[in-house]
C-alpha cells in the first residue's frame, strides 16, 4: 500500500507550524513554470508533511496569476498524495458567519483567465468532476474540527470567481441565487488538477467576510478580512496539527477513485500523441503513462 503524504497550500500561518519535525524548504523543479515558492517538508508524529504557499511567502502573487499546474506538479513531484487547500473566504448565507469553516463539497468556477488542465493537443484526457474532493479526506478533516472545536459545516459549494477584485452587489446576489455557500478566488483550477494528478482533494474555506450582499454588515475590505484572518490562521494551525496526528499512514484507496482518476481519462492513442507533453507528464501521469 502506497504511503501517505499530507500536503497543505495556503497561506503564512503555516511557516511556523507548531509541532513539526525537521522543517526545511526545498525547491521543486516543474516542467510547467514556476511554482508559486519552495515547498516546505516536514513530518508530523512520523507523517510526511509537504506545505506550499500559493501566493508566494510575502503574497505575492495574485489568484489569477498563480501558476496552479506547477504548484500541482510540484506538489506530486514531492509526493503528496492528499492535499487539503486552506482558503480564506466569503460567505453568501448567513448562517456562515466570519470565522466559520465550510468544508466544501462543491465548486461553480467562473474563473477564465487561468491554464485549467495538464492535458490538450498532443494528449487529450477527461476526468470525472462529479464528486471533486474525496470523502475520506474530508471526512478526516471533519474528525479534526471535531476535535479540536472548531465551528464547522461539512458541505457546501464554492463559487470559484477571478479576481482580484471583489464581487459587485449584482454579481453576490446572482450567486446566491444559485445556492452557493461561500466564495473564494482560488481553489478553481487547483481542484481540477489535483485530479488530473491523481491525489486526493479537499477544501477548508475559512469565512472572513459576508461577501458584499449583507445589508446589516459592512462591505468587505482588506483590514477586516485581516482581522478575521488572524483568528482564522490560529485555528487552521490546529486543525492541521490534529489532522496530521490522526492522519492514516499506509493510503486507503479513495472510493471515488480520485488517485486513479486517468484509469480511463486519456482518450489520444499512444502513437498520436506528442513526446514533449508526454516528458512534461511524467509525474502527473506516469503511472498511467508506464503502462501504455
Amino acid at each position: 500500500m502506497v504511503k501517505s503524504v499530507l500536503g497543505i497550500i495556503g497561506g503564512s500561518g503555516f511557516y511556523n507550524l507548531p509541532g513539526i519535525q525537521n522543517p526545511h524548504w526545498e525547491k521543486v523543479s516543474s516542467p510547467w513554470g514556476e511554482p508559486s515558492d519552495d515547498i516546505l517538508f516536514a513530518e508530523v508524529d512520523g507523517l510526511p508533511f509537504r506545505f506550499l504557499p500559493r501566493h508566494g511567502r510575502g503574497h505575492r502573487i495574485s489568484p489569477t496569476h498563480i501558476n496552479f499546474r506547477a504548484n500541482v506538479d510540484a506538489l506530486k513531484r514531492a509526493g503528496v498524495t492528499d492535499l487539503v487547500s486552506i482558503s480564506a473566504c466569503g460567505s453568501l448565507k448567513d448562517q456562515f458567519a466570519p470565522g466559520h469553516f465550510v468544508l466544501v463539497d462543491q465548486f461553480i468556477d467562473r474563473t477564465f483567465a487561468r491554464e485549467k488542465s495538464f492535458f490538450g493537443e498532443g494528449c487529450v484526457a477527461h476526468v470525472s468532476l462529479a464528486h471533486p474532493v474525496s470523502p475520506l479526506l474530508v471526512d478526516a478533516v471533519e474528525q479534526a474540527c471535531k476535535a479540536e472545536d472548531i465551528d464547522h459545516t461539512k458541505g457546501g459549494t464554492y463559487l470559484v470567481m477571478e479576481g482580484p477584485q471583489f464581487s459587485t452587489r449584482a454579481e453576490s446576489f446572482l450567486y446566491r441565487s444559485w445556492g452557493c455557500d461561500v466564495i473564494g478566488m482560488t481553489n478553481m483550477p487547483e481542484a481540477k488538477l489535483a485530479r488530473e494528478a491523481e491525489i486526493c482533494y479537499a477544501t477548508v474555506a475559512m469565512v472572513t467576510d459576508y461577501d458584499c450582499w449583507h445589508e446589516e454588515v459592512a462591505h468587505v475590505d482588506v483590514a477586516a478580512v485581516l482581522a478575521v484572518m488572524k483568528g482564522n490562521t490560529e485555528k487552521a494551525q490546529r486543525l492541521v496539527h490534529k489532522l496530521a496526528e490522526i492522519f492514516p499512514r499506509e493510503h486507503p484507496p479513495c472510493p471515488i477513485g480520485s488517485n486513479t482518476a486517468l484509469d480511463v481519462a486519456i482518450i489520444t492513442a499512444p502513437e498520436a500523441r506528442d513526446p514533449k507533453l508526454m516528458a512534461k507528464l511524467d509525474a502527473v501521469a506516469g503511472r498511467v503513462l508506464a503502462k501504455a
